[in-house]
């Protein structure tokens, strides 16, 4: 099967995040006052350390406050413990070869822990950005230690910037999951009703159809409608929002009132989505603006329907660590292509091939087309980013606080911009860290500039290459595992559908597993149908689980209503 190499569409603009300026204020407020105290001290040289631990409040903004500080201390910890082995193995070696490989096998460490691990933009890039760079820092094995007290002190501050709205808003980012899921469910009741009156009104104009075949059609109306949801954007983008919600929801911890309160309008989320007929899209919005602010949280019926998610959390959660073996095709690729265009860099007699380095460790995705669009979005970002310093160096010159605040503008920028798409953000990034290789020292602009051109085109072009030679029929297990997962949860909740009084809250759990399972099974498809020479998808088998897995779902609403009437 090859895949499509897409070029329309790879610089299409989105919507910004709703979320947007926290990383981008909190990574500003994370790196100014380090900075500030070093231009103080006359020792911007110290502020790469700095930077290392200050950029970790990029991450886990859209985390529970209680899940954000271990996510954060996980990340610092991370950080710090890359760029130890880079400044351990620049003081032992000055060998540029033995620094490349060591800087390519630590990418792709850090490529496998961040995916196995979700833990979300910007993923593992500024990982290997620090400790890549770190590895071409002049460095004896007696400043190591005060270089990493540096950046674990920064990362301390960080880690405060990121904690410190929860004490004005205890519960935002569950607010934001779980409004983003009604207002997703409600954007696909609207279509799926609009859809609806269209095929009413079609139908209607067709001659000959009897009233008892429109009846017997009628009754079909919300099973089909629940079998053929996953066919559309809408449906996708809502499934893909509640289970964010859940993810969100059901992280490890005390469960508040306001919490159990956010849970119940979850599950009137996910009931949208499988009976879209009889639920009012305008009720779910009003739900979501009332979850602005600290207001309190709409009440919402089917309070019994937390007995699942009880159940849920009584359960282990499962280690990380599983999920590894399925990434060693990527992980493999990051090692291969960080290697081979760091090493063409420096043939070409590059003086900082990490930049290739780092290029080629931020094209990979999870498929081969991805990586691709990565790849163009990473050339143009940087192309336009390096006219963007060249007009921005004059001022940077003016003195050492014109750098730092020039630093922290683009900083600033990139978080802004990066949501919108990949290039843009880049335009940002790519001043940015040139500006940096100035902390240590003058640098000549043309030079520098050349460089990055240069390392860029390299690290695209040698990093795309290396994920077209590794491929990953992993891709194809993956949806063999998801399908296989669809099916047996289908088959236990329709054995709980069959009882006649099923365990407390066992039903409404297995809904929300199934539920998991049509997700994580259209995730996998999706990437594995943008995979370079991977085989024939099942596609009938898929389409068969997805239509039979919706109907399921549908059926679980149907008996819940069924049983609130009885009583």
């Amino acid at each position: 099967m090859n895949a499509r190499l897409p070029l329309t569409g790879v610089l299409r603009l989105g919507r910004p995040s709703d979320i947007w300026f926290k990383p981008a204020l909190s990574v500003v407020v994370a790196v100014a006052p380090p900075n500030l105290t070093l231009l103080a001290l006359g020792r911007l040289d110290l502020a790469m350390y700095t930077m290392a631990g200050s950029l970790c409040a990029l991450y886990a903004h859209s985390r529970p406050y209680a899940a954000r500080a271990r996510a954060l201390a996980w990340v610092l910890l991370g950080m710090v413990t890359g760029l130890g082995v880079a400044l351990v193995a620049a003081s032992l070696t000055g060998s540029a070869v033995v620094l490349v490989t060591v800087g390519a096998l630590l990418a792709a460490v850090q490529k496998a822990l961040c995916d196995a691990t979700r833990i979300g933009p910007p993923g593992h890039v500024i990982l290997t950005f620090i400790s890549s760079a770190a590895l071409f820092a002049p460095q004896t094995l007696a400043q190591v230690p005060g270089h990493l007290a540096l950046a674990l002190a920064a990362g301390a501050w960080a880690w405060l910037v990121c904690m410190a709205p929860g004490l004005l808003r205890p519960h935002g980012p569950e607010r934001r999951a779980t409004a983003h899921a009604l207002l997703a469910a409600a954007a696909y009741v609207e279509s799926r009703n609009a859809h609806a009156g269209r095929a009413e009104a079609s139908r209607s104009a067709q001659a000959g159809r009897t009233e008892e075949s429109r009846g017997a059609h009628a009754d079909r109306t919300e099973e089909s409608r629940s079998a053929h949801s996953d066919l559309t954007p809408e449906s996708r983008t809502a499934h893909t929002a509640v289970q964010a919600a859940w993810h969100t929801l059901l992280s490890r911890g005390a469960r508040s009132e306001t919490r159990r309160a956010l849970e119940r309008l979850v599950v009137r989320a996910e009931i949208a989505l499988v009976a879209p007929a009889d639920t009012d899209p305008a009720r779910l919005r009003a739900w979501a603006r009332a979850l602005r602010g600290n207001g309190p949280v709409p009440k919402a019926p089917y309070d019994d329907e937390l007995l699942g998610v009880d159940v849920e959390l009584a359960l282990p959660a499962h280690p990380w660590w599983r999920a590894l073996g399925p990434l060693a095709p990527i992980a493999v690729r990051t090692a291969l292509g960080c290697a081979l265009a760091g090493y063409a860099s420096l043939a070409l007699g590059v003086g900082r091939p990490y930049w290739a380095l780092v290029t080629a460790a931020s094209l990979y995705q999870a498929n081969i087309t991805l990586t691709w669009s990565r790849g163009v979005q990473r050339v143009v970002g940087n192309l336009v980013g390096v006219l963007v310093f060249a007009a921005v160096i004059p001022l940077a010159h003016l003195g050492a606080a014109a750098l730092v605040l020039c630093c922290l503008a683009f900083n600033f920028g990139a978080e802004a911009l990066i949501a919108r798409n990949y290039w843009l953000g880049s335009i940002c990034v790519t001043p940015m860290a040139l500006l940096i290789t100035e902390f240590a020292g003058y640098q000549e602009p043309g030079r520098l500039i050349t460089e990055r051109l240069v390392d860029t085109l390299v690290g695209a072009v040698v990093g795309f290459l290396a994920a077209v030679a590794v491929t990953n029929r992993r891709a194809g297990d993956r949806v063999e595992r998801a399908l296989a997962a669809v099916e047996g949860a289908r088959e236990r909740t329709a054995r709980l559908l069959a009882e006649p009084r099923p365990a407390p809250g066992a039903l409404d759990h297995a809904r929300r597993v199934l539920a998991a399972a049509l997700v994580d099974l259209r995730a996998g498809v999706e990437a594995a149908s943008g995979e370079w020479w991977q085989r024939a998808l099942p596609q009938e088998r898929v389409v068969h689980a997805e239509r039979n897995g919706h109907r399921t779902l549908a059926a679980t609403v149907r008996h819940h209503r069924a049983e609130g009437a009885d009583a």
